[in-house]
Formats: C-alpha cells, structure tokens, sequence
C-alpha cells in the first residue's frame, strides 16, 4: 500500500506541530499517523487515495458514520449560512435541552459547553460549590479529559500529578481507587468522606479498554455518595447516546446518577460538551447560582443543530437496532478467531463499541456468556485475568499492539483505534460485508 503523502505530511507537521500532531494519541500509530482526506460511510479516504474500513470514527462521535442524512446536512448547512454564531440564546439551545432532558432519565436541567473537557472540569467545580468540599474520588486508569483535577496518578494515601505542569497541591485533592473494587471505595469514604464532593466514573470504563461493571458495583457507589452527602458523577462522554441508546449507560445500567458529563455524539460530530443532572444541582452554575461558568462558543448554533437532528435521527429510525447487531456480530467472530489463534487476548465492548485487549493470560478462552465480550462473570472459565479496569489494559502486550498488530491492520485496509487503551466504534454507515472483511483482517494480523 502506497502511503508516501500520509508520511510526507507528517515530515511536514513535525517542523510546526508539536509531535506532528494537535492530539496527543494521533501520534500513537506506527510508524506515522494515516492523514485523512474524507470519509465516506463507514470509511475513509487516506491523502494518499488508499480507502480503510474506519471504526475509529472520529474517536466516537460519529453514529451514523461520516455521511450524515440529508435531514442533517440540511439543519448544518442551513445554520452555517445564517452567520456563524451570535453569542447570544438560540431557540436551537433550548430544544436541544429538551430533547435530551426527556430522554436521559437524570437529566432535568442541563448546560451545553464545548467539549468533553471542559464539560468535566465543569462538574468537579460544580460539586465542589454544591458540598462546600474538596476532594474528588476518581478511577485508577480513568480518563476524564485533559484537567488539572484528573491527571492524576497512584493511590488514596499517594496521589500524584500524572503530567508535567500540575501542582502536586492539586493533586492532593483527588483520590484514585480501583475501577470495579467496592472495597476500595468503601475505604476511601471511611477515610476521607466528610471532605469528599463527588466520585467521577464512567460508567464503562470506555476509555482505557473498555472494562465492564462489576454487578452492583455502581450501586455501591451511589449508596456511598448518598451516605456521605457526596455527588455521583457519571461521565458519559463516550457512551453517552452509544450505550443504551438515547437513555445512555445510566439508564441500560439502572443508575441514578447527581450529575452527568457528555460530549461526541450529542454535537453530531462537531465540537461539544454538556452537563446535565438534577436541577437542584446545575441550577447552581452562574448566572442563576454562584459555581462560575460560561463560554464563548458554548450552544454554538451549528452544533446544536448537527447534533439535535443527529439525536431525533437515532429517534426515528434503526440507528441502534442497526449498531448494536453489528457490534455483536463483531465481537462474536472475535471471540471465535481468538479461541483458535489468540487465546491470552480478551474481547471487550457492548453495545456498538468493541476492542480486542492483548492480555496476557493462561485461562482458557471467554465462554458463551461473555461471547458478547466480557461482562465480568464470575462463571467465566477467564474471569480472574480479564480486564476488570484500565490499569490492567497497561499490562497487556501494548507494544506488540502498536507496532506489529495495527500496522499490519492498516496494510489490510482497516483502521482501528490508534492504541490499546482507546475503543473502536461501530457506526451507522457500516455494514455486515464490512464486518466480515474486518473479521479476515484479524484472522491475518493475529
């Protein structure tokens, strides 16, 4: 496969870009990165004209793939022509509010912003200002953006900043436990639960992995954070609208989140970010309350409108019946090809999102009820290795993935997620012939 432009951009990018590139894990893939020239569908067109099979799909937004209906296109492209943005309300906003407000069943009141960043530093500081305390309980191996409050590595008693830049001070306030240990969790309230605002978890670990719950295990977490007077924060950025369809994670898992972060789909592919929760809680963000928040772009008109009809889209036709069998099938021939030639590794995913994690494990491989990838049953002859949280994807062959597996992906016309943390994703603009032919490209890069 000719890919001489994809390499001569990035010779180019590494003299202005640092790294070559303006997102750290587009770095990732051996030797450069693929540049993209379009999409079509489920696929994409490289600067070199080589056509892959995406399941990248921009890192998650993209439901319906890179076409967008034309009931979409028309709603964009009407809005771009009647000025780019005003900085003052928009009756676009306040459906799109409404939308999302009848459908999460958490969501009473919600502030849009404009990434999934942004929407999760947002929410630390909103708790903070609701409980008057500090601290903030997050998941070892979690990624909840690029902020201060979260880049943080180590344990409850040895907190430490996980990036260069960040005071250790800030670092003091955020306790990291294990994903899926309600243990770990119970101590950290024992110990510090008078001082603790919210935990932030996702509630699948989609971003280092894909680790499932633990049965009961956020359940925990609620009747600690309400024992405490603590909030529970989920962060929905990737599964929000992708697990459990237009009710997201929260509400296929049956939790009850204080406060929800989302981001991705909910912007239709542009960029986006929102919290949402009970109005008791975001009501205290400015102007109405005293938690400081605003923004520039925040409600951009050509965001909201991209992502509303993506949304009523999902609403009115096959959207989800359509990725979710496509991700079962997927992870189904998966879980057949690495029986027969890589049986250490663990599939992982639900819904419309999948992966295959190189761990390193002698058990046998997944049985029939985590055929759908793993849902962390104890009846599962692999259940004491496979991934429980994301600090287990970093001890899988993460290296053989990056520099053998993907590039060997790539020759065979198949783009998968740049790295072994992030998750692949199913869109609607995929097909059964395009699963089948990723399914070969496994069979051969294995």
């Amino acid at each position: 496969m000719n890919r001489d432009t994809s390499r001569s951009l990035y010779d180019r990018a590494l003299s202005v870009l640092p790294g070559g590139v303006n997102s750290s894990v587009r770095a990732a893939p051996q030797p450069y990165p693929t540049f993209v020239e379009r999409g079509e569908g489920g696929h994409v067109i490289d600067a070199d004209g080589n056509r892959y099979i995406d399941w990248v799909q921009g890192l998650g937004p993209l439901l319906l793939g890179h076409d967008m209906p034309e009931s979409v296109q028309a709603a964009v492209q009407s809005r771009a022509s009647e000025g780019p943005m005003y900085g003052m309300p928009t009756e676009l906003e306040v459906e799109h509010a409404e939308f999302v407000c009848r459908h999460v069943p958490s969501v009473e009141m919600i502030r849009f912003v404009n990434s999934g960043t942004e929407a999760t530093v947002s929410a630390v500081r909103l708790a903070r200002g609701v409980t008057g305390r500090n601290k903030i309980v997050v998941m070892q191996g979690g990624y909840h953006g690029a902020q201060e409050n979260t880049l943080v590595e180590g344990d409850t008693d040895h907190p430490k900043p996980s990036s260069a830049g960040i005071p250790g001070s800030f670092a003091e306030h955020t306790i990291p436990i294990p994903f899926n240990d309600p243990d770990a969790a119970r101590r950290a309230f024992e110990e510090h639960g008078d001082d603790i605002a919210a935990v932030l978890v996702e509630p699948v670990q989609a971003n280092m992995g894909i680790a499932h719950p633990l049965e009961g295990y956020h359940e925990t977490l609620e009747e600690l954070c309400d024992d405490y007077g603590s909030l529970l924060i989920f962060d929905e950025v990737i599964t929000g609208f992708r697990v459990g369809g237009l009710q997201c994670a929260q509400g296929k898992l049956g939790v009850d989140p204080d406060i929800t972060t989302f981001g991705k789909i909910i912007g239709g592919g542009f960029p986006v970010g929102a919290i949402g929760g009970k109005t008791e809680y975001i009501e205290q963000f400015s102007p109405t309350g005293d938690v400081f928040q605003a923004g520039t772009f925040s409600g951009h008109p050509v965001t909201m409108a991209a992502g509303l009809e993506t949304l009523q889209f999902c609403a009115e036709n096959d959207v989800y019946d359509h990725v979710n069998e496509l991700g079962r099938q997927i992870r189904a021939g998966l879980t057949d090809i690495l029986a027969d030639h890589a049986p250490e590794y663990t599939v992982v995913g639900t819904d419309s999102i999948f992966k295959v994690v190189f761990t390193r494990s002698d058990d046998p491989p997944q049985d029939d009820c985590c055929a759908n990838g793993c849902r962390q049953d104890s009846s599962c002859s692999r259940f004491d290795s496979c991934p429980k949280r994301g600090t287990d994807v970093k001890k899988a062959e993460t290296e053989r993935y990056a520099r053998l597996f993907r590039p060997e992906m790539v020759e065979q016309g198949v783009l998968v997620s740049q790295n072994q943390f992030e998750a692949n994703f199913v869109s609607y603009g995929h097909t059964e012939d395009d699963v089948e032919e990723t399914l070969e490209a496994y069979k051969e890069a294995l």
